[in-house]
């Protein structure tokens, strides 16, 4: 343990790798700062607004806290094994994708993941641009473009810088949420609300959904975040403290956005900051909460960008042959995300609520089957016995093209369109259940139970245990290079 504060005490403030390996001398931190991270990144204003959806959308109070626990418990169970994968590779989450779809396959599922960062960094930073407006006194758009320069910043910082913002968010966090819910009960008949039990199955699964969608759409960069730990770290802890911290943040905050709606007589929609700041009443206790709100999502929303600038390079590295980016590189790419974002945030800020719950249900066509892949993969099929090396070569073990890892991505988001209920797009079959939409189910167990199947049959060479690339001053038998399949 002394060691490993030795090595993040003297890791630079502004990260220097990217995507590539990160070599062992350069491993630090604790599993407490996964927990607080993802606790952090929850406990902010969109969880809320995920939360209210359910009631303002239909449902009641107590059977939709039931439908969020349950989409919450499913949800982050899968995004904490993909938090496991972290520390074994060393690696951001999307490199290891190239193992499912080839170098160059991987691009198809990574260009997706871009949109779904881009965005949730434009409905984050219109909810933030609310709070700033609101606290400085300027236009939400002033706020938004104050907002995203934050952000800008940190992601350019990088890791350490991140996870530093993230245990800070955590305690703002809490002290906040535990004073909204102390205004919410003196203000409301908790108890009345919860023995309105109307049950309704399109209610509760859209419950469910939203949360499940929630927790499943960290999936593509959660590893990110848990790369740098040692990697003799525990795959069962980083697997309890990730998906602890963001289930139980991502609750609590959608329980707040659940009350909040419902006590709300229709006053929530299209206000959300407002209305909860109103809360807690006005001068300097809204101040701080408008500053808690904002904060909050610097979190998230760095995740996003972070995450997105990952993406890019790792799309650009497959098609170069190098997982190296410099750090004027790094720069452009942020830029570029950040502004395009929030772009998007300024063309869309009058519109948020209705167009966020289609763009969050929407993704999980095309996001539950990548996971299903990549974690059958992973723990299943090759066991965690990855060729690191190999990740960078197009002619090498995992080559450009996956056709039975594509194949299986594609079944997975068509054998959905049936069952999709958004603004976007409704199947053929959504009526039939009560417009209920189960598709992200069929996503998850299907592509999952397919390509474990045909993967056994048909997987390409294995490696006897997983290959890292050398290390210096380490032996092949230490690194495991000497083992070839």
């Amino acid at each position: 343990m002394a060691a490993n504060d030795a090595r993040a005490s003297t890791t630079p403030l502004i990260e220097r790798r990217s995507i590539d390996y990160i070599p062992e001398a350069e491993r630090h931190g604790r599993l407490f700062s996964q927990f607080t991270l993802w606790m952090g990144a929850n406990l902010q204003i969109t969880a809320i607004v995920t939360g209210a959806l359910a009631v303002v959308l239909g449902g009641d109070v107590f059977w939709s806290l039931i439908g969020l626990l349950i989409g919450q418990l499913i949800g982050g169970g899968v995004m904490a094994l993909h938090a496991a994968q972290g520390p074994k590779l060393g690696l951001p989450q999307m490199i290891s994708s190239r193992v499912q779809f080839g170098v160059y396959g991987a691009a198809i599922p990574i260009v997706l993941v871009c949109l779904m960062y881009l965005g949730f960094t434009a409905t984050g930073t219109v909810l933030s641009g609310q709070a700033l407006g609101q606290l400085f006194g300027v236009s939400d758009s002033v706020g938004i473009l104050i907002f995203a320069s934050v952000i800008v910043l940190v992601t350019v910082l990088g890791y350490r810088v991140i996870h530093w913002i993230g245990r800070v968010a955590s305690v703002i966090g809490v002290v906040a949420f535990v004073y909204l819910f102390s205004r919410l009960i003196s203000q409301t008949d908790v108890g009345a609300l919860l023995q309105i039990r109307h049950f309704s199955w399109s209610s509760f699964l859209l419950a469910v959904s939203l949360a499940a969608s929630w927790q499943i759409a960290f999936g593509p960069y959660v590893a990110d975040y848990s790369r740098y730990l040692p990697s003799k770290t525990s795959s069962l802890k980083t697997f309890l403290a990730a998906g602890a911290g963001s289930v139980i943040g991502a609750q609590v905050a959608m329980i707040l956005g659940v009350f909040a709606a419902a006590m709300s007589n229709g006053q929530f929609a299209g206000h959300e900051v407002a209305y909860i700041v109103g809360l807690s009443g006005t001068g300097a206790t809204a101040a701080l909460l408008y500053f808690s709100i904002a904060f909050g999502k610097v979190t998230i929303s760095t995740l996003n960008s972070y995450g997105s600038f990952m993406c890019i390079a790792t799309i650009i590295s497959g098609f170069r042959g190098r997982l190296e980016v410099t750090r004027l590189q790094r720069l452009v790419f942020v830029l570029v995300i950040v502004g395009t974002a929030t772009l998007i945030a300024l063309l869309g800020q009058h519109s948020f609520l209705g167009a966020f719950k289609s763009f969050i249900l929407f993704l999980l066509a095309f996001f539950t089957p990548w996971s299903a892949i990549n974690l059958v993969d992973y723990y299943c099929i090759t066991r965690e016995r990855y060729d690191v090396p190999a990740l960078a070569d197009p002619n090498g073990r995992y080559g450009r093209w996956n056709l039975l890892g594509i194949s299986v991505y594609v079944f997975g988001v068509l054998v959905q369109l049936p069952f999709i209920s958004t603004k976007f797009y409704t199947g053929p079959l959504v009526a039939a259940l009560g417009d209920v939409d189960i598709s992200w189910i069929i996503g998850l167990v299907l592509p999952a139970a397919l390509y474990y199947v045909c993967a056994k049959k048909w997987h390409s060479a294995i490696p006897e245990r997983l290959i890292l690339p050398q290390e210096q001053g380490a032996t092949p038998t230490t690194n495991g290079l000497a083992a070839q399949a």
